[in-house]
């Protein structure tokens, strides 16, 4: 009665029934604890109160991996374990459980014999039959002599397929352990008959993993699945630990990769096939049809099956199913599998030209959803159709502008398997390829697809630029190569005829990329062969004129694209291209125009959690940091920017990941912890240096301009400031020139260089920054005054009276500080108060500390006493230094630390020396007890 290489259950062990030991040692079972808990409560009392236990579920659910754990869990509190396992094939098998609970009874304590009448049950003596009777008497007298020895217990797996004989014995024995020191605990599949009586017995119900649960044992066994693949495994399984583990390996093959694939539907195992699909051999020929149309279509519309059939076939076809538990129906119009596992059983049990042939009735029965009829007619070709190919490619069309990457991919990709060999196979292979790299995340496969596209295309035509795109995608946001991205695609739009076509969807993705390209590289000399292409238009994309404008020099940007962004922005409710919706918010970042993108982003983030365009979904994730980051939301912020460098780690995005590790860096600057500051802005500096990506050293350099400000060291902030954008000049293609206005005049005011200080408050004042934007004008009004040599210049007024200007703390914080002194130098002591006041609050609730201090030092010298370095006593740590002293606190080591907070293991520990004499603690060990007292102060 055992199963060979059953795996008995999801802590990765294997059975062998044919060893003395049933079952494997303990192992991390991971989300069973509630039910180790109820195992580990009936083992404490079973010396007291004794009986039996049922864990029932569902098949391969991990009732066995359960019972596994229990054995070894009373082998160690000293209890006798007899093991049987009930098997499908041996149900005919008189005895044959008894046998193996006999056998193990004689290893368990060999002076303890079987009576007469099991012995003769069991073919181990003479002498007529036994009844029923007197076999179970015998049972429960062995069963009792080995519990006077040690407590002993009954373990019996799948008991719903022990042998008649064995079942009807050990379910009256199972009913009679009471107060004797013996206990009986087993496992039956739901709803599966067998000849086990399970009334009355306590039930403990094995229920599926928990989402968070299956999350962890695919990461742990599988750590090279995708997150998209991981996501279809855990919607397909529905908690089932079984499938978890088996269809991981049967998508591996030698022309499939696990880590990445997704194929229609999910091969079975043996083992799986024999959990689910052996209730579907029986069915009549009708009702599996009817069923494979129903599990290959998966929307549960029993019109679809009607349209499919022609309405030959009826609900009553189905009803063989029904009754075996298959499926259920909901008159009028609704079929549901019970079991996603059984719907892959139908599949997996039909032929080829089955499925073919359901595929054909599908595509007839959808032909008001061309989309759907597209992929039916591809899945029943049995060779490359043109006509198919092109369907399918309009119909990827649609799903990547509904947001659904993964389906967009999939249609690609069958559409290039359609396509006969050459230029136009290649082309959809290239955009395969680009669509991993722009918009699913999937970069692992973008080479071998450039491989194969290369190996048939033609040096020019569309092949060859879709190629050019793709592979410029590839290289910007996976290695940063900036120079080659480039190379790729300046030769292959110049190879397009003029005047551009505005319809012409590859080339406006080639320009898309290569302004991109020539952002993240900053060099003013990669701009010339964006806007030669841009000018070949008759009339470009207003998307791209605009982004050209607003994006590469916003100093510049007309107010008629300033318009043109706003209409676009006002069209986002409507808009579910994620593409479109980054592009658009890109476009308002260094103007301002985020807080009016914020809906549609979070709209592109929550898809990408869902799997459906991880590449938009990172940017979003930052573009809503970058507003957080202005708007003071710096919590929010510190979330958001892991969330996007977490999918960056996990897809192999290395460029865009200076983009949240460079709003880390600045909330880290304004905070005062100059430490992780350094550290990051040295690792951009690092990586931008060799691939010539300039907008990666210039987000190093506001960062460190933010950090040298905070400390007063004005010299470097100058110095850091300029590396962006020369004094009195907002430089050509420098955006970040907008961002650090403020930061240049206050660094040259404070190192004696006033006219540098005026110049460039000139600059602004002239390129009328004050009417993109009410933020910009703030920053344009505080700058003027202070550069100008008047203590009392309205700027700072003028700055402070524009509407809205408390969406801006920490902007509106310094305003107040740079009035606020200015006021005191002058005189003004009265009005300093207030808005150096102002400054000191706005700080604090940031969490600003350096700043803090420093308009509580302003206060001092206005007569208001203030804590020189805390409130009211507290100890002052940083927002980083108690997140690492939180995480300290809890066990982490500092590797474990410094891999959460994206820090080096050095800058965690130097952090921990440093806060250890603030909070009066010498070692890990107090930080506990010292934190609390903390919050209680």
């Amino acid at each position: 009665m055992h199963t060979n290489g059953r795996d008995i259950g999801h802590s990765g062990g294997r059975s062998d029934r044919a060893s003395p030991r049933p079952f494997g040692a303990d192992g991390p079972l991971i989300g069973r604890q509630a039910d180790l808990d109820r195992i580990d409560a009936f083992l404490d009392d079973l010396p007291r109160h004794d009986g039996p236990l049922l864990l029932l579920g569902e098949p391969g659910v991990g009732k066995t991996a359960l019972l596994a754990a229990a054995a070894f869990r009373a082998a160690h509190r000293g209890i006798h374990v007899l093991a049987a396992t009930g098997a499908e094939y041996r149900t005919r098998l008189s005895h044959g459980g008894l046998g193996q609970l006999v056998e193990a009874a004689a290893r368990a304590q060999p002076s303890v014999l079987p009576g007469d009448a099991l012995a003769v049950a069991l073919g181990r003596g003479g002498g007529p039959a036994p009844a029923l009777e007197a076999v179970t008497d015998a049972v429960a007298d062995l069963v009792g002599e080995l519990a006077r020895h040690a407590p002993t217990l009954l373990v019996v797996d799948d008991a719903q397929w022990l042998d008649a004989a064995s079942a009807r014995v050990l379910g009256d024995v199972a009913r009679r352990l009471t107060g004797g020191g013996a206990a009986l605990l087993c496992t039956a599949r739901d709803g599966t008959e067998g000849s086990f009586d399970l009334g009355g017995l306590p039930v403990h119900e094995v229920t599926p993993l928990s989402e968070a649960a299956s999350d962890e044992l695919l990461v742990q066994r599988f750590p090279a699945l995708a997150p998209r693949v991981r996501r279809r495994l855990m919607a397909e399984a529905q908690g089932n630990p079984l499938a978890l583990l088996e269809l991981p390996v049967a998508l591996s093959g030698p022309q499939r990769s696990a880590a990445t694939a997704l194929p229609e539907r999910f091969p079975l195992s043996r083992r799986l096939q024999s959990a689910f699909a052996s209730r579907v051999t029986g069915l009549p020929a009708a009702t599996r049809y009817l069923l494979l149309l129903a599990a290959l279509d998966g929307t549960g519309d029993l019109q679809v099956l009607r349209r499919a059939t022609a309405g030959r076939m009826t609900l009553k076809h189905l009803d063989p199913a029904e009754r075996a538990q298959l499926i259920r129906i909901d008159e009028p119009s609704s079929l549901t599998f019970r079991h996603p596992l059984t719907r892959s059983a139908v599949v997996e049990l039909s032929t080829s030209t089955e499925r073919r042939s359901a595929h054909r009735a599908l595509a007839r029965a959808w032909q008001a959803a061309p989309e759907r009829q597209a992929w039916y007619l591809a899945q029943a070709a049995e060779a490359p159709d043109e006509q198919v190919a092109a369907l399918l490619e309009r119909a990827a069309a649609v799903l990547s502008r509904r947001g659904d990457g993964p389906a967009a991919m999939a249609a690609l990709l069958r559409a290039a398997e359609l396509t006969p060999p050459g230029p136009e196979r290649a082309r959809r292979l290239a955009e395969v390829a680009y669509t991993g790299a722009n918009v699913t995340g999937d970069m692992r496969d973008v080479p071998h697809l450039l491989h194969d596209a290369r190996h048939m295309t033609p040096d020019a035509g569309p092949a060859a630029m879709v190629t050019a795109v793709a592979g410029a995608a590839y290289l910007l946001n996976g290695s940063g190569d900036i120079d080659t991205a480039h190379r790729l695609l300046r030769d292959a739009v110049a190879l397009r005829p003029e005047p551009c076509d505005p319809a012409d969807v590859t080339l406006t993705e080639a320009l898309h990329t290569l302004l991109l390209v020539c952002f993240f590289g900053g060099r003013p000399e990669l701009w010339p062969a964006f806007d030669t292409a841009l000018a070949a238009y008759g009339a470009p994309p207003p998307l791209l004129a605009t982004t050209r404008a607003t994006l590469a020099d916003p100093a510049r940007a007309a107010p008629s694209h300033l318009a043109e962004l706003d209409a676009a922005i006002a069209r986002l409710p409507q808009e579910n291209d994620p593409l479109h919706i980054v592009r658009v918010a890109t476009a308002g970042a260094y103007v301002d125009r985020l807080d009016g993108c914020a809906e549609g982003l979070h709209r592109v983030v929550a898809g990408g959690r869902r799997g459906e365009h991880v590449t938009p979904a990172i940017e979003a994730l930052f573009l809503l940091g970058n507003h957080a980051w202005l708007t003071g939301q710096w919590p929010e912020l510190g979330h958001l920017a892991r969330e996007g460098l977490d999918l960056c780690e996990q897809h192999d995005y290395a460029m865009l990941a200076w983009v949240g590790r460079y709003l880390l860096a600045c909330t880290a600057a304004a905070r005062g912890d100059h430490g992780a500051t350094r550290e990051l802005t040295d690792r951009m500096q690092q990586w931008a240096g060799p691939r010539r990506a300039s907008t990666v050293r210039v987000y190093a350099a506001h960062a460190r301009t933010l950090s040298a400000l905070g400390q007063g060291d004005f010299e470097t902030a100058y110095q850091e400031a300029i590396l962006i954008t020369p004094p009195g000049t907002l430089a050509r293609h420098a955006p970040h020139a907008l961002w650090t206005l403020m930061d240049l005049v206050d660094a040259a005011v404070r190192t004696g260089r006033h006219r540098q200080a005026r110049d460039h408050a000139d600059a602004a004042r002239n390129a009328r920054l004050d009417r993109i934007s009410p933020r910009l004008a703030i920053l344009v009004h505080a700058s003027t005054a202070l550069a100008a040599d008047d203590d009392r210049h309205p700027g700072f007024q003028e700055a402070l009276a524009v509407p809205g200007g408390e969406r801006w703390p920490f902007d509106l914080a310094r305003i107040h500080l740079y009035h606020g002194e200015r006021l005191r130098r002058g005189g003004a002591r009265t009005q300093a108060r207030h808005h150096l006041g102002v400054a000191a609050e706005h700080f604090r609730r940031l969490s600003a500390t350096p700043w803090t201090e420093r308009a509580h030092q302003e206060l001092r010298a206005c007569g208001i006493p203030g804590p020189p370095a805390s409130r009211s006593g507290t100890p002052v740590l940083t927002p980083q230094q108690r997140e690492i002293a939180n995480l300290a606190a809890a066990g982490l080591s500092n590797n474990r630390i410094a891999e959460k907070l994206f820090l080096s293991p050095r800058t965690v520990s130097t952090h921990l020396y440093q806060l250890f004499p603030k909070i009066g603690v010498t070692s890990r060990a107090g930080l506990r007890d010292a934190l609390e007292r903390l919050d209680q102060q």
